[in-house]
């Protein structure tokens, strides 16, 4: 255990957002996710749902703000116009841990191919369908701040 670190977030999933560089992503994927066939590195988090994983991710992971769109989600039945209550959870926890930044949705495809780019993908419990979500790391100033 570490003091203000989320005790959800293990030992292998913090080696892995340490290891990320400026512009990595990490792709948070659902249990019907074919992870293991897109993951360059895979790591489990099963038994555990996206939305406490990204909340506690976006504790100690800075997202990029230096690019127009860092974070994506799955868009369910490839409509980017559709959200599900599970993108509506993902977005409230964007806005309270990475205010001022959009929430951006992509088809398919889209989605597929930049997961099978992430840095990691990792595999939640969540059973809710199209619960995919992709952060892009940002970097941590020299004073410490995580945004300009």
């Amino acid at each position: 255990m570490l003091i203000g670190v989320p005790p959800i977030l293990g030992p292998d999933l913090l080696a892995a957002l340490r290891a990320m560089g400026h512009g990595d992503e990490i792709a948070l994927v659902d249990a019907n996710y074919p992870a293991l066939e897109h993951a360059r590195r895979l790591l489990r988090a099963d038994g555990h749902g996206v939305i406490p994983l990204l909340d506690a991710i976006l504790q100690v992971l800075p997202i990029d703000d230096y690019v127009p769109e860092a974070l994506f989600r799955a868009a369910p039945g490839g409509d980017p116009s559709r959200a599900d209550p599970v993108h509506e959870e993902m977005a409230e926890v964007c806005r309270m841990r990475a205010p001022g930044m959009a929430l951006v949705a992509l088809a398919g495809p889209a989605f597929y191919e930049r997961v099978r780019r992430a840095h990691v993908v990792l595999a939640t419990g969540e059973r809710r369908l199209y619960a995919n979500i992709i952060l892009r790391k940002g970097v941590i100033h020299p004073d410490g701040r995580a945004r300009q």
